[in-house]
């Protein structure tokens, strides 16, 4: 499967220990930024009950779900503690500042 780079933005469009959704053909993608400005990319559904995690909080390379306090790892998509399941990841890159998706030529982000 053919991957494109796609770029949806800099570092500085999302806050630290924040998040910002991308719109794809797919689904929304949360784009996450840690507080030492890691980068990390998940489907934005909770693997419980489908919450968006890109409204959750932010902590270390985890975020809880706003909806029923998951802890799901932004560097695996695991879901961490006692609760099981997983949220896909999606590819991302930061080069010079400007952050990058991977996505399959299927699964178009919608930015501009």
């Amino acid at each position: 499967m053919k991957i494109d780079w796609i770029d949806v933005g800099v570092l500085e469009d999302i806050p630290a220990m924040g998040a910002r959704v991308v719109r794809s053909t797919d689904g929304d993608i949360a784009v996450f930024r840690t507080a030492d400005d890691g980068i990390f990319a998940l489907y934005d559904r909770c693997p419980h009950k489908g919450g968006p995690l890109s409204e959750g909080i932010v902590h270390g390379r985890s975020v809880t779900c706003p909806l029923h306090n998951w802890v799901i790892s932004l560097e695996t998509g695991a879901a961490e503690g006692p609760d099981h399941g997983c949220a896909s990841r999606i590819a991302v890159s930061l080069d010079q500042g400007r952050i990058r998706l991977g996505l399959s030529r299927a699964s178009r982000a919608a930015h501009g």
